[in-house]
Order: C-alpha cells, then structure tokens, then sequence
C-alpha cells in the first residue's frame, strides 16, 4: 500500500480501489500544535473504537461520514475524499484558546453555539480565519462555507443530545470535512476526545485531551471512560 498522508495522530495509505483510504490510528498524542509529543499505549485501539462508535451512530441518525468500515483495532476502511483545508471548530462552552482569547474562565456557557474556522496549515499554527479570507484566498467559497457551518452545527445538536446521555458535557468540538467523488460535502477525520472536550456532567472532570495537555492525569482512562459510556448509551437505544 502507498503511504499517502502521515499525520499527528493517523496515517492514511491508498487501497487497490481508488475510492478508498485505509485510516490507521497511531499512540501519538501531541500538544502545542505538535510540539510537545508522547506515545501513550492504547490510545490508538481507544480512539479507533470511540470514532467508530460515533461515526457510526451519526450515520444512523442521517448524518454522511467518512467512515466504511472498521477493520481491526486501530484501522478503519474510509472513503476517499478531497479534504477542505479547514478546522472547524463549534463551541458551546468557553474553554482552551477561546477562553485566552477573551479573557473568560473555563465552563461559561455561550449564548448560542459559535463556529470557528481555521486554517489547516501546522506551519502556520493553524491560524484563525473568517470567511471573507477563506473566500478571498480562494481556499472555499461563500456557498461552501455556509453548507459547512450548518453542517458543523447540525451534527453538534446531534452530538450534544448524545453525549447528555451519557453523562457528558459537549464543551466543543473540531470537524473536519472533504468532498466525496460526486462533490458532496461529508464529515471525515475522526471525533474521539483527541479533537473535543468532554466534561463529566456532574463534576465536570475533563475526560479528553486535555488530560494530556495540562497533566491531569491518565489520558487513557479517561477515554476508556468514554468509551464504555458511549458503547452502554448506543447499545441502550439500539
């Protein structure tokens, strides 16, 4: 198979039909946009089983993904798509570099859920960017960027009711999405606590990256928390 991307925390390798991408999930996890980087046993199988439990739950509630199948622990069958240079990222609560930003503490509740863009680019720090620079760069267009920012928001709702149900706060969350091979706009990359901050409903205990991040504790216990939640609320409503 031919390596085709190999990033912080997934390498992606071309299979024999050109439509499809094997996704293979890696222990690294990494903070200050990669500067700071660590294996950690486990996490790969972890965060493989969150984001397949999550992609395919999305799926059955009519959202598109990325996702075809898993195959094994850490590796999963994915469509091949033409991925739009952009972090998106929905916030529902103040915390991380939001927080920085405007001076607020960690745990506010926001009005409404705000979307953020950012540009993919690790050289660049992934810098923050609004629409009329996506549109003037020639990154995306208006159209794109309002189907993406519904989209973003849709699949938050979603995501929010789900995770409520298993006794987690939905602090944020950063999406990413390509284009299929018909042009249509679909969800890739993966959701697992690598790309959003889950709180524990009742002592808000972070249970996400941010274990890793700020040395609270094991990263790894905390997502199989997560892990067997989501597993016990899926099953539940199956």
């Amino acid at each position: 198979m031919k390596k085709i991307y190999e990033g912080k925390a997934k390498v992606l390798y071309q299979l024999e039909d050109p439509e499809t991408i094997l996704m293979v999930f890696t222990n690294q996890a990494t903070a200050l946009n990669g500067k700071r980087k660590e294996d950690i046993a486990g996490k790969a199988i972890l965060n493989t089983q969150i984001s397949t439990l999550i992609f395919e739950w999305l799926e059955s509630v009519g959202i598109a993904t990325q996702l075809i199948k898993k195959i094994d622990d850490d590796r999963q069958v994915v469509k091949r798509l033409e991925m739009i240079p952009l972090e998106v990222v929905v916030r529902n609560r103040v915390a991380g570099s939001f927080a920085k930003r405007f001076g607020l503490e960690e745990g506010g509740v926001l009005s409404k859920p705000t979307v953020e863009f950012f540009l993919k680019d690790d050289e660049l720090d992934d810098p923050f960017v609004n629409v009329s620079q996506l549109t003037s760069l020639n990154k995306i267009t208006e159209e794109e960027c309002q189907t993406i920012s519904d989209l973003a928001l849709k699949i938050n709702d979603k995501l929010i009711q789900l995770f409520d149900e298993a006794g987690l706060i939905l602090v944020d969350i950063k999406f990413e999405f390509g284009k299929d091979s018909s042009g249509n706009i679909i969800l890739g990359d993966e959701i697992s606590p690598d790309n959003c901050r889950l709180w524990d409903k009742v002592t808000e205990e972070k249970l996400d990256k941010d274990r890793f991040r700020r040395h609270l504790g094991s990263l790894t216990d905390a997502y199989e928390e997560v892990s067997k939640r989501l597993d016990a609320v899926i099953a539940h409503q199956k």
